[in-house]
């Protein structure tokens, strides 16, 4: 059993950043590939980024590469996700969660068994 708790968010002006942090307890965080979800306002959670149990491969949805930087500290049981460049349509509670087995596509939702409680990131001015 995994227990995760997101952390790092808040408000920002477009064009800052933020740092989200993902905090793992209950079993050790590289038995997982782990994936960065997020949910707008009236729309449906989609992949943001997703990073290899050895974070030897990444991915990242269209709308954030090249501005949002994935990575991951077992020894600290944490994955991070670094966001800059942030644009009000960043605006999402945003989810990490775990998965033990990746069988499809990484942004595939079932395949995670393991999710946070969500962590708001407004961006505003």
């Amino acid at each position: 059993q995994v227990q995760l708790v997101e952390s790092g968010g808040g408000l920002v002006q477009p064009g800052g950043s933020l740092r989200l942090s993902c905090a793992a307890s209950g079993s050790t965080l590289d038995d997982y590939a782990i994936g960065w979800f997020r949910q707008a306002p009236g729309k449906e959670r989609e992949g943001v980024s997703y990073i290899s149990r050895n974070s030897g491969t990444t991915f990242y949805a269209d709308s954030v590469k090249g501005r949002f930087t994935i990575s991951r500290d077992n020894a600290e049981n944490t994955v991070y996700l670094q966001m800059n460049s942030l644009k009000p349509e960043d605006t999402a509670v945003y989810y990490c969660a775990a998965s033990s087995t990746v069988v499809r596509a990484w942004y595939w939702e079932p395949q995670f068994e393991y999710w946070g409680q969500g962590a708001l990131v407004t961006v505003s001015e």
